[in-house]
């Protein structure tokens, strides 16, 4: 892992960094929540009063040039793009800040071709970022930009070719940055010479249509319990606060949220970090998925027991199916919009440690009715696959209100009893933009 640091000359750039292309600034790098950060979290990256500090119009002109064609072809691969769409592409980028030391894979310019190699660039470097925020080129010098694939906790760093180790370095707060799951409209970022002024930009324009807003002003933590991670996300990008999870990768976008931390209607900061809670649901395959609801996945469960006395303060069992029956409901019975499924918090496996159903049996009586076991606290909440929701551990800021999170689901419930009472995540159109007034977006 190579370090790069700000204003320190690459050795085998693709444009010399003396052209003007860009202009780094001096940056502490700052703690972050979790080293894993999405690409619309708010104060993410930072901006500057001055002017520009990538010049796209420049850099678009150098990858056109004749005698620029070899780099020109090279600097499109290295971006899986064709030559022909560069100027399309930079059109869509939009120039930041680095506010934390961030891992990318970098790349270099010999013999004809884009060698790349793993980096960690300082805070404070200048790059432009794609419509879901990743790193896309280091504006200095015009290297294009791909996201880290390695193992963050397993790096080292070498600090050498002009590189020295900075001040302020920590390892603990590099950041990996993951893209956002839809594109963005408008980037909020902080001024990095007074973190109080925000500053929100429209993506793809270079400054000059900024607009600044106060990040003193508090935002409440608008209702979530209920709603997936991909939209509880975006609720509160739309407000200017972040979110905090922990793990090895984000969590994917139909993971049902159980609670957060702090909880609904307590007031923070511009970026401030919201700990979610959630039980990730191992129907969804792929982010933004929707698991199916309650009444569609009745179709398919498993026959219940015969009616009989002991049945006098139970639900019907569901209709027959070769699944097992569905845990309660814990979120609205339907969605008001695309992207916020009600039903179930976890997948339609039986809570561990509760007897399992009865196995199908085909042309026969099903077996007489077992009584489930009565509900305690040594069992687990129904989630995926038995194992608890994951919960992440970073926490918020201190100065903030620090209140406890919703509750998730009641532990141990069984799956043939009534659905459990929550409450559901209040409606609320998402938004992409920062607290301050959405501008009027124009182009050049």
């Amino acid at each position: 892992m190579k370090a790069v640091a700000a204003g320190a000359a690459s050795l085998a750039p693709f444009f010399d960094e003396r052209s003007g292309l860009g202009r780094d600034a001096d940056v502490r790098s700052r703690p972050v929540h979790g080293g894993l950060q999405q690409g619309d979290t708010p104060g993410l990256y930072g901006g500057t009063g001055e002017a520009a500090i990538c010049d796209v119009e420049q850099l678009k002109r150098y990858l056109a040039e004749p005698r620029n064609d070899r780099k020109a072809r090279a600097w499109a691969e290295a971006l899986d793009l064709r030559t022909d769409g560069i100027p399309e592409y930079l059109d869509r980028l939009t120039p930041v800040l680095l506010r934390h030391d961030t891992l990318v894979k970098n790349h270099d310019y010999k013999k004809g071709k884009a060698v790349p190699f793993n980096a960690l660039l300082q805070a404070g470097i200048a790059i432009l970022v794609d419509e879901q925020g990743l790193p896309a080129v280091k504006c200095s010098c015009g290297n294009p930009l791909r996201p880290f694939e390695g193992d963050k906790s397993r790096i080292s760093v070498s600090f050498d070719d002009g590189n020295e180790k900075w001040k302020g370095y920590d390892r603990s707060e590099v950041v990996v940055v993951r893209p956002a799951s839809h594109k963005l409209e408008r980037i909020a970022l902080v001024d990095v010479e007074d973190p109080d002024r925000g500053v929100e930009r429209p993506v793809g324009t270079t400054g000059e249509e900024d607009t600044a807003f106060d990040t003193r002003k508090r935002q409440a933590v608008p209702s979530l319990v209920g709603t997936t991670f991909g939209e509880a996300s975006r609720r509160l990008a739309g407000r200017g606060l972040a979110v905090a999870y922990d793990g090895e990768d984000v969590p994917p976008d139909g993971a049902r949220v159980t609670a957060s931390d702090p909880a609904a209607g307590a007031e923070l900061r511009f970026g401030a970090h919201v700990t979610l809670s959630v039980a990730e649901d191992t129907g969804a395959s792929g982010g933004g998925t929707t698991p199916p609801g309650p009444e569609s996945s009745r179709e398919t469960k498993e026959p219940g027991p015969p009616p009989s006395s002991s049945r006098e303060t139970k639900d019907p069992g569901p209709p027959p199916s070769s699944s097992p029956p569905s845990p309660p409901s814990s979120g609205p019975a339907k969605s008001e919009r695309p992207g916020s499924p009600g039903g179930t918090p976890g997948d339609t496996s039986a809570p561990a440690g509760s007897t399992p159903p009865p196995p199908p049996s085909t042309g026969s009586t099903p077996p007489p009715p077992t009584s489930p076991e009565t509900p305690g606290t040594g069992s687990p909440p129904p989630g995926s696959t038995g194992s608890p929701p994951r919960t992440t551990a970073s926490s918020p800021p201190a100065d903030d209100p620090a209140t406890s999170g919703a509750p998730p689901p009641p532990a141990g419930r069984p799956a043939s009893s009534a659905p459990a009472t929550s409450v559901s995540a209040a409606p609320e159109a998402p938004t992409t933009s920062a607290p301050a007034e959405r501008p009027r977006r124009t182009r050049e």
